[in-house]
C-alpha cells in the first residue's frame, strides 16, 4: 500500500499524516469529555495528569520470501525491522518508519525521524507535557540531546531509556545477598604484587 501511495504522489503520505492529526485532535477532544475523561496513566506509582506518554520501539517482522526490504536481522531471522512510536495513553500508533531487516537498532537518525512524526500527531504538542520512553536502543547522545532541546518555556519533555521494569526484574538475584550492609562479593584470592618490567 505504501508503494502505491508513493507512486501516486510523493507528498501524499505527508498529507495523510496531516489528516490523521486533524482527526486525532477531534477524537481526543471527545475522549476528554467522556465519563472518566482522557486516559491519563500512572507511571512508577504516580498519576501523570495531562502527560502524554510516547513509547518508541522497533520490532522484527519475519518474511518467508525475498520481499522488498527483507533482509537478515540481528536476531538471526529474516524480514523487516520497523520502528514505531505509540501513545501509551490511548494505545494508538502515532508514527512508524518502515525499515529493512538489517536496519540498526540504535540508529539515532531513525529515532529522531519517528519522534518528529509522532509529535506532529499529538494535539497541542507545542504546549504539552510529554514523557518519551525508549528501550536501550535509544541510549544515544544525539537522541538524548534532541529530547532535552525539545523543552521550551511552554512545553515540558521528559524521557527514559532502558528496559521496562517488571515484577521479575524487581526480584533480588540469588547471586546477591538480600541483607543490607553485607558486601555482595568477597575476595577469594590474595592480591598480586604489581610487577614492572626492566629493559
Amino acid at each position: 500500500m505504501r508503494r502505491t501511495l508513493d507512486a501516486m504522489d510523493a507528498g501524499l503520505p505527508a498529507k495523510i499524516g496531516q489528516v490523521r492529526a486533524r482527526v486525532r485532535r477531534h477524537v481526543w477532544s471527545l475522549l476528554a469529555v467522556r465519563p472518566g475523561g482522557f486516559p491519563w496513566l500512572t507511571v512508577a506509582g504516580k498519576r501523570l495528569h495531562r502527560w502524554f506518554v510516547i513509547d518508541m520501539d522497533a520490532t522484527i517482522i519475519t518474511a518467508a520470501s525475498m520481499k522488498q526490504g527483507a533482509a537478515a536481522t540481528w536476531k538471526k531471522s529474516f524480514g523487516f525491522h520497523p520502528l514505531a512510536a505509540r501513545c501509551a495513553n490511548t494505545s494508538e500508533c502515532l508514527a512508524m518508519l518502515l525499515r529493512p531487516g538489517n536496519a540498526g537498532s540504535n540508529t539515532a537518525a531513525d529515532h529522531l525521524r519517528v519522534l518528529a512524526d509522532a509529535l506532529a500527531q499529538v494535539p497541542g504538542q507545542s504546549t504539552a507535557k510529554i514523557l518519551v520512553r525508549v528501550d536501550g536502543a535509544g541510549a544515544t547522545h544525539d537522541l538524548h540531546r534532541h529530547l532535552r532541546d525539545l523543552n521550551t518555556m511552554r512545553r515540558t519533555v521528559r524521557f527514559t531509556t532502558g528496559w521496562t521494569i517488571t515484577k521479575r526484574t524487581r526480584r533480588p538475584s540469588p547471586a546477591f545477598p538480600s541483607r543490607p550492609g553485607k558486601p555482595p562479593c568477597t575476595r577469594t584470592a590474595a592480591p598480586r604484587r604489581a610487577t614492572t618490567s626492566r629493559s
